[in-house]
Order: structure tokens, then C-alpha cells, then sequence
């Protein structure tokens, strides 16, 4: 509290207990023990209410405007990982509320601690500290949109609706599938589906380099057919370990001219499942392998017409440097462990051993 007011209650304090000081001198009342009691209960009340009405006063200024006259609007950020605590700070440093404590615990009194979000805002000096702390939780400038690796673009459509109300129609006009780079992404919130997909390409190109598009000619293949089997092995493969192999398997099954038979290009022909909710079926048939399509590696040799997601570095580089072994065949059993085989016995018997 400011020292004004402390002083201030000090002494009303004092000059009330003087007053009854004098009054027991002067022997003008003589009080019983209850009219004692009474008469310090009333001062007790009187400085309660005091001390309160102090408090107000201070609360209401410590959390009021800094400048009520100044509505330009200012860009503040908040860094993911950032706590209420350096916000405050950060906030008071740049002149926007008048207390890093206030604000901590107006934040802690309206209990949106959990809600304040990492991104860009537009803040205004002549907003109190409860508007800023309430803008805090929306209206950001900004969006913090995570795409994850092997997702089909009809999966990032989903997820630019659903957070930044873009139509999915309209991201999938603009989409290339395995071109949108998975990455998080800072989206301005009035982004467009064009800008959107604009991004994630530029990205793409930024971390795809010209040294990886000139390995490609070194296993014999266009960037363009590296891209389309890297998107195959980040839906095949579960880890850095097994995503070298599987790339090998798939490279020599594919300078054999054998079916690639891999389980994700079929996945990506079958399209959306209504009954899973899910792009990818977990469960394939026989029937599911003799569906028409260029996409399904069972019926039709060599790669597919284009990519069947969009993979992240991780797979492109599995393609670029894929192990060469003697297997021909693999499967994941139900941990998500891989087991090859160098023969269709071989693979039979890892069938019956890992998946029945």
C-alpha cells in the first residue's frame, strides 16, 4: 500500500485512541468492561474499513490504464514457454500496466493463468489491466499451427479449419501434396488459404537444399520420385532406425520391378473412413488390395502417380541414404517393432509369428 495511506490510517488510529484516553483521564465516563469492549470493537471496524477503503483505492489505480489518452496500438509478443510472471515483467517494461504484482494477481484472481497464449498482440496503453490480461487469451495476431509429418493434405485442410477458419476446399485448391513442409507455423490470423500454402512451400524449399535434389541423381532417381517414396516410407516406417531399411527394401523392389505393396499407398487409395474417423484404415483386406487405383502398390508396379503425404527431413534423408540389405519384405508387429525377411517364407513366418 502507498505510504500516503498508511500514514494517513495511522493517524485516525491514534487520534481516536487519544480521544478515549482522554475521556478515561478526564474521569468523565467511567465504562464497564463491555462498554470498553464495545468502544475498541467500533475502533477496530473503523480501521477495517479504513484500511479497506485504502485498499480499493490502490487496487483500482494499480490496475487502471497507464495512460488513458494513448490509443495507439502496439505490438507485444509472448514466447512460448513464457510464465505469468516474465509476461507481467515484460508487459510493465513496456509501459502497459503500472505493476508486474497487480497484474500476477489480477491474472491469479480471474483465473485465466492456463489461458494466456504464446503469439503476437495489439495492445493499447489506454486499456486497464484486466482488458490486456483478457486479450491475452485471444485475439491474437498471430497462430501457432503445428502440421505433423506424413499427414495428407486433406488432414492439414482439417486442421486450418478447425483453428484458423479456413474452408477446406479453398486450402486444397492451393495444396500440393508432399510440398507442405511439416512444421509449426506462426499464421497470422487473417491468413489466407493461398498465403497459407504459400508457406508451407517456401519452407519446404528452404529446407530441402539443392545438395539433397543433387543425391537424388545419385540412386538413380528424380527428386520428384525421391519426394513420392519418402512420403511412403514416413507412413511405413515408425523411427530412424527402421526408415533406412524400409527405404532400401522399397528401392530395390522398385530397379526389380516388383509391386511395392505398401500397406500406406493403399491407405491413401481407400481415402477417408467414415466409421474410424481417420484418412488411414487400420485395418486392410484382401479386397482392400484389388481396389482400382494407380495409388495401390499391390496391383501395380513401380511408385505411385504422386506423393501420398507430405514427409518431413527425416524420411526424405532415409531415401537419400537408404540402407542396403539382403531383405526383400517387412512388417511391424502390434508394438510398432519391424521384422524383414529375406525370402516370402521368411515373411510368411514373421506373419505368424508377429501378427496372428
Amino acid at each position: 500500500m502507498e505510504p500516503v495511506w498508511s500514514g494517513w490510517i495511522a493517524y485516525v488510529v491514534v487520534y481516536l485512541c487519544t480521544i478515549l484516553k482522554r475521556k478515561n483521564i478526564d474521569g468523565q465516563h467511567l465504562m464497564k468492561s463491555n462498554k470498553q469492549f464495545a468502544s475498541r470493537l467500533t475502533i477496530f471496524f473503523i480501521v477495517l474499513i479504513l484500511i479497506s477503503g485504502a485498499g480499493f483505492i490502490w487496487w483500482q489505480k494499480e490496475i487502471s490504464p497507464v495512460d488513458p489518452e494513448d490509443t495507439a496500438s502496439i505490438s507485444f509478443t509472448i514466447e512460448k514457454g513464457d510464465g505469468v510472471k516474465v509476461i507481467a515483467a515484460n508487459l510493465a517494461s513496456k509501459d502497459f500496466i503500472r505493476s508486474p504484482t497487480s497484474f500476477f494477481i489480477l491474472v491469479k484472481i480471474l483465473g485465466i493463468e492456463r489461458q494466456l497464449q504464446a503469439g503476437d498482440f495489439r495492445l493499447k496503453r489506454s486499456m486497464d489491466a484486466g482488458a490486456i490480461a483478457r486479450q491475452l487469451t485471444h485475439g491474437m495476431e498471430d497462430l501457432w499451427i503445428t502440421t505433423l509429418e506424413g499427414w495428407r493434405i486433406e488432414e492439414i485442410a482439417t486442421k486450418l479449419a478447425r483453428d484458423l477458419d479456413i474452408p477446406e476446399a479453398q486450402f486444397l485448391r492451393f495444396a500440393r501434396e508432399g510440398f507442405m513442409f511439416p512444421d509449426t507455423y506462426r499464421v497470422p490470423r487473417d491468413a489466407t488459404a493461398g498465403a497459407v500454402a504459400d508457406m508451407f512451400r517456401k519452407t519446404f524449399d528452404l529446407k530441402v537444399t539443392s545438395q539433397m535434389r543433387a543425391e537424388a541423381k545419385k540412386i538413380g532417381l528424380s527428386f520428384d520420385d525421391v519426394l513420392i517414396l519418402a512420403s511412403i516410407v514416413e507412413r511405413e516406417g515408425r523411427g530412424d532406425d527402421d526408415r533406412p531399411v524400409i527405404a532400401g527394401i522399397l528401392l530395390k523392389r522398385l530397379k526389380a520391378d516388383w509391386p511395392l505393396q505398401a500397406d500406406a499407398t493403399l491407405q491413401y487409395a481407400l481415402g477417408y473412413q467414415p466409421k474410424e474417423k481417420t484418412w488411414w484404415k487400420k485395418e486392410l483386406t484382401e479386397e482392400d488390395k484389388s481396389v482400382q487405383s494407380p495409388y495401390n502398390t499391390y496391383r501395380n508396379p513401380g511408385l505411385p502417380p504422386g506423393p501420398i503425404g507430405n514427409p518431413g527431413l527425416a524420411a526424405i534423408n532415409a531415401v537419400l541414404g537408404a540402407k542396403t540389405t539382403d531383405y526383400w519384405y517387412y512388417l511391424h508387429d502390434t508394438k510398432g517393432v519391424a521384422h524383414y525377411g529375406r525370402t516370402l517364407e521368411e515373411h510368411t513366418a514373421n506373419i505368424v509369428n508377429y501378427l496372428r
